[in-house]
């Protein structure tokens, strides 16, 4: 009896060690108002990164939709993009990467986003699965200073956002390193397992400012 009991203790405390609470982002509505600042923990003065999220939208190709918005007072240093043919893309500062990928859906999908400075190796991951390499901007650095913004694509400092680049669906998970992480910890990381937390944003602990119309909806996983 004594002994089933302490296998009982230790699978609740295992079970109790692997879930832990999720917040997701729901933003209903099209609009130019609704949007989520993400305050980093450290300044984004990149020269590599790994940026990954969980998200689903019912959008089709019918419009391009911003993913993930990075603004200093002059550029736009990293912004994420599902584009108008559904590729999707990330710009650093001027022209950007595309790649020709599995459509976004209203299923959720886990995305994670790679980039390496001294290599210019930038990839697209999709649910653990790896896109080709490619090469761009080589030498860059990320600059600092900027605001973090889910929702919108702001075309100054924090304003001048169109209700027809909006996000409408739902964002949850939201990570960022300074590295480019190694394969297979995202692939552990789309199948659930616990991996290293984001030095520049861990969902967990990261300050999130709403504005407008958007639902912080929490859960557990």
């Amino acid at each position: 009896m004594r002994f089933s009991a302490v296998l009982f203790l230790v699978s609740v405390s295992v079970v109790l060690a692997g879930s832990f609470p999720m917040k997701s982002l729901v933003f209903p509505l099209q609009t130019d108002t609704s949007y989520v600042e993400m305050v980093p923990q450290r300044p984004l003065n990149l020269r590599a990164f790994t940026l990954c999220m969980q998200l689903a939208t019912e959008l089709t190709g019918e419009r391009e939709i911003i993913l993930f918005a990075y603004r200093t007072g002059n550029y736009d240093e990293l912004n994420v993009w599902r584009e108008l043919d559904g590729r999707l893309s990330f710009y650093l500062a001027g022209d950007g990467v595309q790649f020709r990928v599995p459509e976004l859906s209203a299923m959720r999908t886990h995305l994670c986003v790679t980039w390496d400075s001294s290599s210019g190796a930038a990839a697209i991951f999709m649910d653990g699965k790896k896109s080709l390499t490619k090469i761009y901007k080589q030498g860059h650095t990320v600059s600092p200073g900027g605001k973090v913004i889910i929702g919108q694509d702001p075309d100054s400092y924090v304003t001048d956002f169109e209700a027809k680049q909006s996000f409408v669906g739902e964002i949850s998970d939201v990570n960022m390193w300074d590295t480019v992480l190694p394969d297979s910890t995202i692939q552990d990381m789309f199948s659930g397992k616990r991996v290293q937390k984001g030095n520049i944003f861990d969902w967990e602990t990261t300050d999130l400012k709403t504005h407008g119309e958007v639902v912080v909806v929490n859960g557990e996983v």
